[in-house]
């Protein structure tokens, strides 16, 4: 018999069911878990920690590793309490209560990560002579790739009594240095406005309020730019003294290697989009004209164009994107009736629960759970698909990896959330008039600029700044202002103002201090249009995504997609998914002249 849509509704839960961690704060198994994992943590230290043959003989590390992988699956650092506590946190954050429990959780987390961290640190210094035998032993396959992670980090690790002093200078020559601008700034209030309100009433549809906003915006930022000046070239001359005594031979070698994502793949990426940066032009141009102005002021690019009145009802949205994953494939159907079904989804919005949404997940026997604050909006439409994209990638991990293997890369973890947003905005785009149309695809074009354009902006922004100050050895406000506006201008083109003050703009983007992370958006976002091209032109290559969305861990990205006959290396991939954006524009600059805006 067929399940009616009313019987699916009446399925759903509304809130998180937490009970298959515990059943509540006080739950009694809350004390005995921890007591459980505790122990099994201890009994793993003294059994390995006084031992060496696991670093000689593959044997004897294939049962260490199995050893480690269970630990990882039922207890690891992320344990049940600490993740169940977060959860709880998530939706009642103003209780005391429960977040002097997150805190006891977490000292117990870094408690474990402290007593079993040794493993994983000796097991990368494995001499390089044995390394191939270890790789090549066919019962450690299922790990060979983490093996393979740990043996490319020992080329760069220090002894440990080195690494201990890495550790400890780290806060007083970059993390203080971080805070010290991030904590000015954050302090700053102008007509009653913090510099994060000031930050979104740039966005207003109202002029007069974003001008205003923008004035005391750039008065704060003239105002500590100078102390952002130091602050810059102290964390640049850090990451130079760091990357020289671990003998990386460019600055941004350390982030590929931590993202397991190889440097040749991420030029390739960087190239291409520079190569095509007119495509972020012509938006621009296009936005310029249906603003009826002849240039966007700096602060004004992302102010949204036109209006969406309609309401989405969260029963519609379910709808919705149910409609959408059948199409693509059953099993993202099951998937996501399994999040509404189970209690994995918290809606609606209520005091004390955090804002914005997210996916989260513990250990890999551990539910994965979304958290939305839907409003009935558009917006809160797209969002859950984009939270799901998570869910669904995760669950399809869950089945198919061992818990050193669960989770995402950072190069890839955007990959499916847009892949599944990209998919619903498709549909809801044929579900509205024209009018509605134009501002929802509007809306896509400027997320895709800021995701792919922008942040590769940044990446050459960054390349350029750490080469010209390992050159100089200083650079002013002047020359970084200069600089920065530079980048941003070759993306932006002649249809934004690089309006005076935007040349300080640098001083409170995170981004700079995290080193080159930036190009991680622009990867996910491709690598998700590249895909939804290819499912476009054939429904039958779905299977080939899933594959990709399972395989989590297990290989480095490159690898992959090989093994799906597919070169990331090549420019051609990353284009498949530029012509995706340019579809997209092309397309709502003939629906804006059609509806006679421009």
């Amino acid at each position: 018999m067929i399940q009616s849509q009313e019987d699916k509704m009446n399925k759903m839960k509304i809130t998180w069911d937490l009970s298959p961690l515990f059943r509540s704060d006080n739950d009694p198994n809350i004390a005995k878990k921890r007591k459980e994992v505790i122990r099994e943590t201890s009994r793993f230290a003294k059994k390995w920690e006084r031992r060496d043959d696991y670093l000689k003989d593959p044997k004897v590390l294939k049962a260490a590793l199995d050893e480690y992988e269970n630990w990882n699956r039922f207890y690891g650092t992320l344990a049940q309490e600490n993740y169940y506590f977060d959860l709880r946190h998530a939706t009642n954050q103003s209780d005391t209560k429960i977040k002097a429990k997150v805190n006891l959780a977490e000292e117990l987390s870094q408690k474990l990560q402290n007593e079993i961290q040794f493993f994983e640190l000796r097991v990368a210094k494995i001499e390089p002579k044995l390394q191939k035998k270890f790789l090549t032993y066919k019962p450690l396959s299922p790990y060979k790739h983490f093996l393979e992670k740990l043996f490319e980090a020992q080329k760069h690790l220090l002894s440990e009594p080195e690494e201990k002093i890495m550790n400890l200078k780290s806060t007083t020559s970059y993390t203080n240095w971080v805070r010290m601008t991030s904590t000015f700034l954050s302090k700053e209030v102008r007509d009653g406005k913090n510099f994060s309100e000031l930050l979104g009433l740039m966005n207003s549809k109202n002029k007069k309020v974003r001008d205003l906003a923008a004035k005391s915006f750039n008065e704060i930022l003239e105002k500590h730019v100078e102390v952002a000046e130091h602050e810059l070239n102290s964390v640049l001359q850090n990451k130079k003294i760091n990357d020289e005594l671990r003998k990386y031979k460019r600055a941004d070698e350390a982030r590929h290697l931590g993202d397991d994502i190889e440097t040749k793949v991420v030029d390739t990426i960087v190239e291409t989009v520079t190569n095509n940066l007119s495509l972020a032009k012509r938006y621009y141009e296009l936005k310029a004209k249906l603003f009826g102005v002849p240039k966007l002021a700096y602060h004004e690019r992302n102010v949204e164009y036109g209006k969406i009145d309609k309401k989405y009802q969260f029963q519609e949205s379910v709808e919705i994107i149910s409609k959408v994953l059948t199409n693509l494939d059953s099993e993202f159907l099951t998937i996501f009736n399994g999040f509404l079904n189970e209690g994995r989804v918290d809606v609606f919005p209520k005091n004390g629960k955090r804002s914005g949404a997210f996916c989260i997940y513990g250990l890999i026997t551990h539910p994965t759970y979304i958290l939305l604050n839907y409003n009935n909006l558009l917006d809160d439409v797209r969002t859950f698909a984009h939270e799901l994209g998570h869910g669904i990638n995760d669950e399809l991990i869950r089945k198919t990896q061992n818990s050193l293997n669960f989770g995402t890369p950072t190069s890839t973890a955007e990959v499916a959330s847009t892949f599944f947003e990209d998919f619903v905005i498709q549909e809801l785009s044929r579900q509205v008039d024209d009018e509605i149309k134009l501002t929802l695809q509007m809306a896509k074009l400027n997320q895709d600029v800021s995701s792919i354009f922008r942040q590769i902006a940044f990446y050459n922004f960054e390349t350029e700044l750490n080469r010209k100050f390992r050159k100089i050895g200083y650079l002013s406000k002047e020359d970084i202002g200069t600089l920065f506006q530079k980048h941003m201008k070759s993306y932006m083109g002649n249809y934004v103002e690089q309006s005076h003050g935007s040349q300080n703009w640098w001083t409170y983007v995170e981004h700079f201090r995290y080193f080159f992370y930036v190009y991680s958006y622009a990867s996910g976002l491709l690598i998700s249009k590249s895909l939804q091209a290819s499912v476009k032109s054939d429904s039958k290559f779905i299977v080939k995504v899933k594959e990709f969305l399972s395989s989590g861990l297990a290989d480095s990205p490159k690898n992959i997609f090989n093994k799906l006959g597919i070169d990331i290396t090549d420019k051609n991939f990353w284009e498949k998914g530029l012509s995706e954006v340019e579809n997209l524009l092309s397309e709502t600059e003939k629906l804006a002249t059609d509806l006679g805006k421009i």
